[in-house]
């Protein structure tokens, strides 16, 4: 699957294009602004754009998927142009739900203790030999 990230340097948006590189997609991504350590791990996966900006000329018709970063707004050029040619476009809750919505999820959530939470239920899983998938993120996404 080609997959573009349209605002690719966020702390959950990076990792994310890296697991799907690894995973055997064909993943490219732009951002106005990059920092680390999303730069440093993007450059290592060979993922970090050649130049900073968006890019209508970026987005090509072959491309399968379009998913949207935090701050990619309605005027961006390259979520225009693939709305222009009809490329699926994601939001990252919307593309979580699809690439998980067969799979048993576990969902914590709450004021305090997530991190610690999660961690115990992971250790838990892979204490019982149990393959899973997992997605952490110190902000809410709804």
């Amino acid at each position: 699957m080609r997959i573009h990230f349209i605002a690719i340097g966020g702390a959950i948006m990076h990792n994310m294009a890296i697991v799907l590189k690894r995973q055997g997609h064909q993943v490219t991504g732009s951002d106005d602004k990059i920092a680390d350590p999303a730069k440093t791990n993007l450059d290592k996966e060979g993922l970090l754009p050649e130049s900073i900006g968006f890019y209508a000329e970026r987005i090509t018709s072959d491309i399968d998927a379009i998913i949207l970063g935090m701050h990619a707004h309605e005027d961006n050029e390259e979520l225009k142009r693939a709305q222009e040619l009809g490329v699926k476009i994601y939001s990252f809750p919307h593309f979580i739900y699809e690439i998980a919505k067969n799979k048993k999820r576990v969902v914590i959530a709450g004021s305090h203790g997530k991190t610690s939470i999660t961690s115990m239920v992971m250790h838990a899983l892979k204490a019982n030999g149990l393959q899973f998938d997992y997605l952490v993120d110190r902000k809410s996404v709804v």
